[in-house]
């Protein structure tokens, strides 16, 4: 008799011995876990077996469980291949759940705000065990799962599916789309880097210009939480990333799935008679039990789908961390995440309101009424030419606006300023400057230009030296000098008297590779900068602390429609300054110099009575002895 007021394990021991007491016991919790499979149910269905016992246990789990009541006990067979859904649908879900699970590892290692995130940051890549693989892992995953939901919304308009009764389904997926990509932009801030900040500022900049001008300043001030992005911005952006939007994304994702299992997976377009719908009428021997056949399936695409995001965060992918964030500073060529930037294309198009806000809301407004609009009811491809038309235009004008969001679509950016761009620009996307990965010995100081690599191949390099005395008394004599002098300022460079351009050292190879480098932008760039020259000038600013200045001067040519004018010959066309009889430059009425393409020309060809435009530019950076900058294996 057992001593306690219930019987005990050591009763059944007792009582059965302790090897079938013990797989009772076990056989007992497993059922309990499963609701209502024990282990016999769960072998025969892992080794595709026929259940042995009536009423068939496999159906259980989604009557009784938990874990399998938001799934169909069966599929009917037309739905278990890749065709109609490619399985897009379960990789939406996968990755809710991917991204929720990566991102709680992130988020006990991180802090919102603007002192400490970007910190948080470095600590994850370097010191937290894993840590950069999980970072990688939820930006890869994020970036995915906005193209797989907007893969997954695409076929169900192809196949149909969105017809009735399954007219909200659809709607609830457009709600899922839209809180996917919110999702994935407000996690762009969070780094709280350059590529971050600016992305975000781009994107929220955009809610200004709602109409009327104080609903846009309004919504604009509360989206940022102040005039700029800061610790306010930041905050609010983390919240929204960890709370409010994933509560929306699993209510909805709840509500999604409830209405698929009201109404079941509609079946390919052909299968079904026109104007029916018998996705939940499945035949007997066309159905397919979840359990095993279609739990396995789909266990094998999280394996897959995993190892391959694994791999690609192991080798070829990791998520970007720029400089820190500083709002004082702008990058060049700067965009909204990818997904946004149809809109930033059509930004391009015209009217701030119009592009940015009513046509955006038209879209996705359209997104959501059409299952109601389109009351068709033939789902076949045949009978929906006009639907698919839509849908191909839809498509292309999509993929044109955002090619039109690229930087290099309708911005003119001057090629002086991306080659000095190219040539400081800080580390961004596995890319950095090319001047500072040079090792701090090698940035001897002294005054260099691109003529001495023009020298070295075009002319006899034994006379280098005294070839860079005739270019620099050229400068002198042109007047090139003093321009220099004024841009560069007093504080850095002895250009007043007696200055001479140098020839970088043998011992700083990589100082040299950088001037052949630019002096071969300078020439892709020659009909641009007619004329043109490059300077790397180092200066000692501070002990172990050096200033690296880069300068282009050039002679200014005529730009048409944001293209550099060329004559017959296929050279660039310069612009002068009219000059008078006594070689003062003509004003206009406005007091401004009057300038030409076309002067007039002496018997040689020698224009008469004007004056080159010559223009010079500037940028600079410190670097540091003990800073060490380098390009990443696999980056530029």
């Amino acid at each position: 008799m057992s001593v306690l007021p219930f019987p005990s394990f050591l009763d059944d021991i007792k009582e059965k011995g302790l090897r079938k007491a013990v797989f009772e016991g076990v056989d007992e919790v497993v059922e309990r876990l499963t609701a209502g499979m024990n282990i016999q149910d769960v072998r025969e269905a892992l080794r595709g077996e026929a259940p042995s016992r009536k009423p068939n246990p496999r159906l259980t789990p989604h009557a009784d469980g938990f874990w399998l009541h938001m799934r169909p006990s069966y599929f009917h067979k037309d739905m278990t291949g890749l065709y109609p859904t490619f399985r897009l649908g379960w990789l939406s879900t996968y990755f809710v759940f991917f991204e929720t699970i990566t991102g709680i590892f992130l988020m006990i290692w991180y802090t919102p705000s603007p002192e400490i995130a970007y910190g948080n940051m470095l600590n994850i890549l370097s010191n937290v065990p894993l840590g950069q693989l999980m970072r990688d892992l939820h930006r890869l995953g994020a970036e995915g799962m906005v193209l797989i939901v907007w893969l997954h919304m695409l076929r169900t308009f192809l196949t149909g599916s969105y017809k009735k009764p399954r007219q909200f389904t659809w709607f609830t997926g457009v709600v899922l789309l839209i809180a996917t990509m919110f999702l994935s932009f407000t996690g762009y801030l969070l780094p709280w880097d350059q590529l971050a900040l600016w992305a975000v500022t781009i994107g929220a900049s955009m809610v200004e210009a709602a109409p009327p001008p104080i609903v846009g300043q309004t919504l604009n001030l509360l989206f940022r939480g102040g005039p700029e992005l800061g610790a306010n911005g930041l905050l609010r952006f983390y919240l929204l990333h960890v709370l409010l939007v994933p509560a929306v994304l699993f209510v909805f994702t709840g509500v999604h799935y409830y209405k698929v299992i009201v109404h079941g997976h509609s079946l390919p377009p052909q299968k079904e008679n026109i104007g029916e719908d018998t996705a939940k009428r499945v035949p007997l021997d066309k159905r397919v039990y979840f359990i095993p056949d279609v739990l396995t399936s789909e266990m094998m695409w999280i394996a897959v789908t995993t190892f391959v995001l694994v791999v690609l965060c192991v080798w070829f992918f990791h998520a970007p961390l720029e400089n820190h964030a500083d709002p004082q500073v702008t990058p060049l060529g700067t965009t909204a995440p990818w997904y946004f930037l149809w809109i930033q294309g059509a930004l391009k198009l015209g009217d701030k309101v119009f592009w940015g806000i009513i046509f955006p809301t038209l879209v996705i407004i359209l997104l959501m009424v059409w299952p109601y609009v389109d009351t068709q009811p033939s789902r076949r491809y045949a009978h929906r030419r006009f639907a698919i038309t839509v849908c191909a235009l839809f498509v292309s004008i999509m993929t044109i606006l955002s090619y039109m969001g690229l930087p290099e679509y309708g911005v003119t950016t001057s090629a002086d300023s991306e080659i000095r761009h190219e040539l400081t620009m800080e580390p961004a996307h596995s890319h950095i400057g090319i001047i500072r990965p040079v090792p701090f010995e090698q940035l001897v100081p002294g005054i260099y230009t691109t003529e001495q690599i023009r020298i070295e191949r075009e002319v006899n390099p034994a006379d280098l030296r005294d070839d860079l005395e005739v270019f620099n008394q050229r400068v002198v004599d042109l007047g090139h000098a003093d321009a220099i002098t004024s841009e560069m300022g007093t504080q850095q460079l002895p250009l007043q008297a007696g200055w001479s351009f140098d020839v970088v050292p043998a011992d700083a190879p990589l100082l040299h590779e950088v001037l052949v480098e630019f002096y071969e932008m300078m020439e892709e760039e020659r009909q641009e900068l007619r004329n043109g020259y490059g300077i790397i000038i180092i200066t000692e600013s501070q002990p172990n602390l050096r200033r690296v200045d880069v300068l282009i001067h050039w002679e200014e040519v005529l730009i048409d429609r944001g293209h550099v004018a060329l004559d017959a010959n296929g050279n660039s066309i310069p612009l002068f300054y009219q000059l008078d009889d006594q070689g003062a430059r003509v004003l206009d009425d406005n007091g401004r110099p009057v300038i030409t393409s076309t002067p007039t020309l002496d018997p040689n060809g020698t224009p008469l009575n004007v004056e080159p435009i010559e223009r010079i530019t500037s940028s600079h950076i410190f670097l540091h002895r003990s800073a060490e900058y380098f390009h990443r294996p696999g980056g530029n």
